[in-house]
Parts: C-alpha cells; structure tokens; sequence
C-alpha cells in the first residue's frame, strides 16, 4: 500500500452534495474529505456515480445541491477566470487518457504549459522532455501520435500531461481501466514512485480492486447515490453492510486481496 497520510490538512470537501439529471438521481447527500498526502479512491460500481463526482470536484459539472471545496476554496470558482490560480494547481488523467488525435505526444503534455503560462517555447520543450521521461517513455517517443503508441504507453502519456505543471493534487480518472495486468501493475509502481518523489495527494475513480489494494490509503464506495463506505482496505474489507461486503468480498474481491496479502509476505 502507499504511504501513510502526512498531515490532517483538509484538501477536498464534499459537504451534502446532490446530483440529478431530470428524474435520475445520481448522488443524495454525498459527502467525504480528501487530507494532503493520501491517495484517496473513489469505488463504486457501474452507474454509482465515481466520475461524476469527479468532475464536480474539478469543477467541470455544477451538482444540483451541496458544497464542494477544493483547497478551501468553493470549486464553482474555476468556472470563471478566478479559477485559473487553483487550475494550476492540480492534475487531471482522463478516463482512457483523452490525449488530442491530431498531436503529438510532446505537444499533448504541452497543453497545460501553453494554456496557463507565459513560457517560452525553449523552457517548455525542456519541460515536456522531463515529464517524457519520469513516467518511463523513450525520448523518441515525443514525436509520435496517440494512434502510434500502445495503451500503456497513452495512459503514460496523459500521466505526464497531468503532471507537467507540477501539481499538488492528481486526480486519475479510471487510469488501468483496459490494461493487462502486468501494465496495470507496471502503472500502479510508476504512480507510487511519482508520489514520493513530487510528494502530491491522488485522488483516483477505479473500480481495480488490485489497484485499490496496492495504492490506496483510504476508499470512499458509492453505491444507491450515497458513500455506503469509507475506510481503510481492511476496514471496509471486514464491514458488515451488504452493499460494501459484497463489493469486496465477491471472487475478484478475495482474489485481489489474496494477491495484494501475498505480495506484502514477500516484500517482508
């Protein structure tokens, strides 16, 4: 599992928040807290609702009710250009990592550079090539189209763009969805060494269940439009609610958790 939470310093707060499209209600009184350095997941099935919460959070999507805050400060500012100095600070990994067709993959990392600093083209392309290089891409691959590059290697890509202005808090957005699991695992020791080394909070939307076990320092599960659990992954692992039992206590759940308990043995 990943490191231990360092402060008590409060860097999301969801406060009550309700959410509805029409008649379909997608969140009733969601609410949960997100400390500095923790890697904090939101799980839940299909249709609970994770990546919705999600872009309320970064505030893409506006929820019907309740409050969101994203530094200590209400997320309904990064609407208008107010929001510009929390854009800055932090990260986002889209969901298949949603890098631009007609770019290269040094011109996809480039885009928060070129949209939220006055940088010259030279200090940028040294930038690029260094985020190129921590996520664990050859440098000739800079020059290359998504369409070119293998899955693993895209979701690398849009890793690097969502670290290229160095932000307090990444937030990840089903990153393995779709990967063999020798690339996931590859992408979960890659977000680790990342973590320690730029020292950011993660907040990820995953339903992995190996993933959740391998990173997670605590886990928020959304299920019936709610938070039905929240907790470490031993303590929601030992719950009694139906909801939370079944989601981790399934075949893929005592699969996952095996593996991850075998894994800890042999690093003992």
């Amino acid at each position: 599992m990943s490191l231990t939470v360092q402060t008590e310093t409060p860097v999301i707060e969801v406060s009550h928040v309700s959410t509805r499209f029409g008649q379909a209600v997608v969140h009733e009184d969601v609410s949960l807290m997100v400390v500095r350095g923790e890697i904090f997941a939101i799980a839940g099935g299909n249709g609970s609702g994770k990546s919705t919460l999600l872009r309320e959070i970064v505030g893409l999507l506006t929820p019907t009710s309740g409050e969101i805050r994203l530094f200590g400060r209400d997320s309904r500012e990064l609407e208008g250009s107010d929001g510009q100095p929390l854009h800055r600070r932090f990260g986002v990994m889209f969901q298949g990592g949603a890098l631009f067709s007609s770019m290269t993959l040094a011109e996809n990392v480039a885009v928060p550079l070129r949209e939220h600093t006055h940088l010259n083209a030279r200090i940028i392309r040294d930038i690029v090539a260094l985020k190129i290089a921590l996520v664990g891409l050859p440098p000739d691959s800079a020059v290359k189209f998504p369409s070119e590059l293998s899955g693993g290697m895209r979701r690398r890509a849009a890793l690097a763009r969502a670290i290229v202005m160095d932000p307090e808090l990444l937030f990840l957005d089903e990153p393995t969805a779709g990967l063999d699991p020798i690339i996931a695992d590859g992408f979960d020791q890659l977000l680790v060494h990342l973590k320690r080394l730029l020292g950011f909070t993660v907040v990820m939307v995953t339903h992995d269940l190996d993933t959740l076990w391998r990173l997670a320092d605590r886990v928020a599960l959304l299920g019936s439009g709610r938070v039905v659990g929240l907790g470490t992954m031993e303590e929601l692992a030992h719950c009694e609610d139906p909801l939370v039992h079944e989601y981790f206590n399934g075949p893929r759940g005592r699969a996952a958790r095996l593996q991850y308990a075998g894994t800890v043995m042999h690093q003992d």
